[in-house]
């Protein structure tokens, strides 16, 4: 079989375990990798308990688990059936996946011994069947009459619904998106073009693969390509990941962009800001290339020393963490896209990258920016793309609301296109504030001013009875070590000062007083007048997030 027959996923499992047989595939990173011919036989192997468990052709069966080798031998054993695969994020709460598992009427679930406790005391009448992730045992089935099962052997076509990921969004409800093979199977096609994988290469994967991001590029694309993938055994904590990286030494890994502005804001700054003659060369254009550039190298070797592309996406990238980046020289590479669109829609890699920009759209996506406006040149994005989904599952009006009858899927998210085709995202259409003269908000722009001053961990604008309210998450931990610095050497220097020094700083609290005013000044200075923001409320906790660490605005509006 050769790359352009493969038109679903089953024949991506053929071409696969064949044309790679011997390569390596996945494993845990502790472990010895299986083989892709070893792989195929525990897919077959797990397929033939499916009569037992009566599972045919579009049948709904739930995926529950952490990244795991396994998940990909379900995964396959299901698609190459015909059976729709639910992929379920663990940390969705209990309420979601009852409602998930009911919604779409999931016939059996594959679950983790970590979660399966999860699952007690739900309400879930379509399941028949409860399988271990560990060792395909069930250890729930009901038994039906063997006259029941009715697979009549049929095979999945292109158009043929591959998988229904349903999305926890920063707007609340769930909803179910409907992929078809010929989605998935073209968007890998799609990406490998402009990013050519090499079976020599090794990805770790730390995203979730319900998530469409890290499935579609952390798994099936390797798949693909013959590539091998590595696990972690653990949530990846600076702890668990650097460790990991050193012994793999990935070619390829895929990221949000809170997980980079950590290393940035928590490890990356703090140290040229620490000594005098870096804190002064830092202010500095120049000085501060040459710093990012250094810096940018002790990450590269940190991470293992042979990345080729660090993929970023999910969100918005901070402005600051990404000059860091592109300074710096490192392999970065950044996509947009969505979970409707399997979900690659532009890209830039390598020279392509430039700060803030989403890149160029991929060759076989067609876009429309909806009611541009003239003087800024922003719209609505709408696309047209053969990954794009089928719809969403049982909403027939909410498909609707997003697909026009001439093919376009209208994103919500709104753009600007230069002259050579760069993209750029300047924020969400239902985030829009409407400002008391009638002009257009756009809190996502403002929140990167935010995030740029100092201390700041995160944001959100929101309207509060008309005025614009800046809700900030301040990093606590920063100013306690910043304190405990000048508390030390206050105690060397001037040790009977001591008690003055208690006087004077009434520490965090007070100091996050100060930072309020001083951040509501620096933003309004760096804004236009309807977007200045009216009062600062430090939070005292982390705002809550999606898998792709988006803050859940709903929460908070």
């Amino acid at each position: 079989m050769n790359v352009s027959e493969i038109k679903t996923l089953r024949d991506l499992l053929t071409y696969g375990t064949l044309t790679h047989a011997q390569r390596p595939m996945n494993c845990f990173v502790d472990e010895q990798p299986v083989s892709y011919s070893r792989f195929g036989e525990r897919v077959e192997e797990l397929q033939r308990k499916f009569e037992a468990l009566n599972l045919c052709f579009g049948d709904k069966v739930a995926i529950y688990t952490h990244n795991t080798p396994n998940y990909a031998v379900v995964y396959f054993a299901l698609a190459a059936r015909g059976i729709v695969t639910v992929p379920l994020l663990p940390d969705f709460s209990t309420l979601e996946i009852e409602n998930i598992l009911n919604h779409s009427e999931s016939k059996a679930i594959f679950v983790s011994e970590r979660l399966r406790s999860k699952l007690d005391g739900l309400n879930l009448p379509f399941i028949k069947s409860r399988i271990s992730m560990d060792d395909f045992s069930a250890f729930e089935h009901l038994d039906e009459a063997k006259n029941d099962f009715a697979d009549d052997n049929r095979l999945p076509e292109p158009d043929d619904l591959a998988s229904i990921v349903y999305t926890s969004g920063t707007t609340g409800k769930s909803k179910g998106v409907m992929l078809t093979h010929g989605n998935l199977v073209w968007q890998i096609k799609m990406v490998h073009e402009i990013q050519p994988v090499q079976a020599e290469d090794t990805f770790i994967s730390i995203l979730p693969l319900p998530h469409t991001y890290e499935g579609s590029l952390g798994f099936l694309l390797p798949f693909y390509a013959g590539a091998s993938v590595y696990y972690l055994e653990k949530p990846p904590t600076a702890a668990v990941l650097l460790p990991a990286m050193r012994k793999i030494r990935p070619t390829y890994m895929l990221s949000v962009p809170l997980i980079i502005e950590k290393i940035f804001r928590g490890n990356i700054l703090p140290t040229i800001k620490s000594k005098f003659i870096t804190r002064n060369l830092y202010k500095i254009a120049l000085g501060r290339k040459f710093l990012h550039r250094a810096a940018a190298k002790k990450l590269y070797k940190l991470l293992g020393g042979r990345l080729v592309f660090f993929g970023i996406g999910g969100a918005k990238l901070d402005p600051t963490v990404e000059r860091f980046l592109y300074e710096g020289k490192f392999p970065y590479a950044i996509g947009y896209g969505l979970t409707e669109t399997a979900p690659l829609l532009s890209a830039a890699v390598n020279r392509n990258v430039k700060p803030e920009s989403a890149g160029f759209r991929l060759k076989d996506v067609e876009m429309l920016v909806h009611a541009r406006d003239t003087e800024t040149g922003i719209g609505e994005l709408w696309v047209r793309t053969p990954c794009l989904m089928k719809g969403y599952y049982r909403e027939p009006e909410l498909t609707a609301a997003v697909m026009t009858p001439e093919g376009w899927f209208k994103t919500g998210d709104l753009i600007s296109v230069n002259p050579s085709g760069r993209i750029y995202i300047k924020g969400r259409l239902k985030n829009v504030i409407l400002g008391s003269s009638g002009e257009n908000i756009y809190p996502e722009e403002i929140e990167s001013v935010i995030n740029n001053f100092k201390f700041v961990q995160e944001s959100l604008v929101v309207e509060q009875k008309g005025k614009l309210v800046a809700m900030v998450r301040f990093n606590r931990e920063e100013l306690e070590k910043q304190y405990n610095r000048i508390k030390e050497e206050w105690l060397q220097n001037m040790e009977n000062k001591y008690r003055e020094f208690e006087e004077k700083c009434s520490e965090v609290e007070q100091k996050i007083e100060e930072l309020k005013i001083e951040l509501k000044e620096y933003v309004n200075a760096r804004v236009n007048r309807f977007s200045q923001i009216s009062a600062v409320v430090a939070l005292s906790s982390d705002f809550e997030k999606t898998s792709t660490m988006k803050i859940k605005r709903y929460l908070y509006s």
